[in-house]
C-alpha cells in the first residue's frame, strides 16, 4: 500500500472531510476488531450454575424444557 499517496490525497481534503476520513477509519479499525472478536469462543460462564449440579441433573433439565414447549 503507497501511504504516501493517501497521505497526499488526505492533506489536500478540507478539514471536515478529513475528520470523515478519520472517522472512517476508526469504524474500519473497530469493525475488524469486532469480526475477530465473534470468532473466538469466551467461556467466563463455565461453572457459573456448578450450585445448581445438586438439584438438577441432565434428565430433569430435559423433562423441564419439555414442560416449556
Amino acid at each position: 500500500m503507497n501511504t504516501r499517496l493517501i497521505e497526499q490525497k488526505f492533506n489536500v481534503l478540507p478539514d471536515d472531510l478529513k475528520r470523515e476520513v478519520l472517522n472512517f477509519i476508526d469504524f474500519l479499525m473497530a469493525k475488524r476488531k469486532q469480526e475477530k472478536m465473534l470468532g473466538q469462543f469466551d467461556f467466563t460462564w463455565e461453572g457459573g450454575l456448578k450450585e445448581m449440579k445438586r438439584n438438577f441433573n441432565s434428565v430433569d433439565l430435559q423433562h423441564q424444557s419439555m414442560e416449556w414447549r
